[in-house]
């Protein structure tokens, strides 16, 4: 009796050990995957310097974001300002350092909550089916039906532009794209042998969703989720030109953008900053979303 015991014993530690052992060298695969290109590698570069800008902003900026100095409107780079003032005076530098935080935090937030919101109703249309799918399909695309900006300006005179509004109302607007990706990659999964085996054992539905069809369709959202944040933080830009978006005195690199368009041809400092640090992001951005999707789908690799 005790060897049999022992024996189940050593035979669980052993699955466990084999377990952990897959694990590790997916994650070593999964590793190879991402920063097997160089250009990959230079996209997460980008990523993880805007992140440490955003998180270390009070300690890089050079001067209070909101000061403002006579001699400094519209003046050029130099010692004092690195990158000159704008028309009011503020460091340009320090603007574009908490404008980082701004834009990181307005496309995280918006991004994963309509991540979570619409892969939950996604996989819900998929696992009910019948009106509760007809219903969130029927609300997809007659939400799709209305441009997402005429739908984000609206909401946003209607609610106001702080940050947290911003990135709520930037996740509506996001949440139709999740829901039909992941209701397309759940009914793939539903016809499985193991959801049907779930099924037939009497297992709760949100069980089966969370334990059996999720961690299937977790990597194109994961994908998706990647090259969405650079999508928001766009809007989130477009939206402040328009004087809409992020109101002043926060800084936000598409309100600097829509206050330095007057002086394009005579500072053009004041508009170059701006734009260069939006493109850097949003080109690192797709890079690393590009990576995460080789590395997750080994057939798409461009190499």
């Amino acid at each position: 009796m005790a060897s049999i015991t022992t024996g189940k014993i050593n035979s669980i530690a052993a699955d466990k050990k084999a377990a952990t052992a897959r694990r590790s060298r997916s994650f070593r695969q999964f590793l190879h995957g991402l920063f097997g290109r160089r250009i990959v590698i230079l996209g997460a570069v980008g990523v993880a310097f805007f992140i440490l800008v955003a998180i270390f902003a009070p300690f890089i900026a050079t001067h209070d974001p909101s000061s403002m100095e006579a001699a400094a409107k519209l003046a050029g780079p130099s010692a004092s300002h690195i990158m000159g003032g704008d028309f009011y005076g503020r460091d340009l530098f320090s603007r574009l350092v908490y404008g980082t935080r701004v834009s990181l935090i307005v496309g995280v937030l918006a991004t994963l909550t309509s991540a979570a919101i619409g892969t939950f109703l996604g996989m819900l249309a998929a696992y009910t089916g019948g009106v509760v799918d007809r219903i969130l399909m029927r609300a997809c695309e007659a939400f799709n039906a209305i441009p997402q900006i005429a739908v984000s300006m609206t909401l946003i005179t209607i609610f106001g532009g702080g940050m947290l509004n911003m990135a709520l109302i930037l996740c509506i607007g996001g949440i139709p794209a999740f829901l039909r990706m992941s209701r397309a990659q759940a009914l793939t999964i539903m016809n499985s042998d193991y959801v049907l085996a779930a099924k037939l054992s009497g297992q709760k539905k949100l069980i089966i969703m969370w334990k059996h069809v999720f961690p299937n369709i977790v990597s194109p959202i994961i994908v998706m989720a990647t090259q969405s944040v650079g999508m928001t933080i766009m809007m989130e830009s477009g939206l402040s030109f328009l004087g809409v978006g992020i109101k002043v005195p926060t800084p936000s690199w598409g309100s600097i953008i829509n206050e330095a368009r007057p002086y394009l041809m005579t500072s053009p400092h004041y508009v170059l900053f701006p734009c260069a640090c939006l493109a850097l992001l949003m080109i690192s951005l797709n890079l690393l979303g590009d990576g995460i999707r080789d590395a997750l789908d080994p057939s798409l690799r461009g190499e």
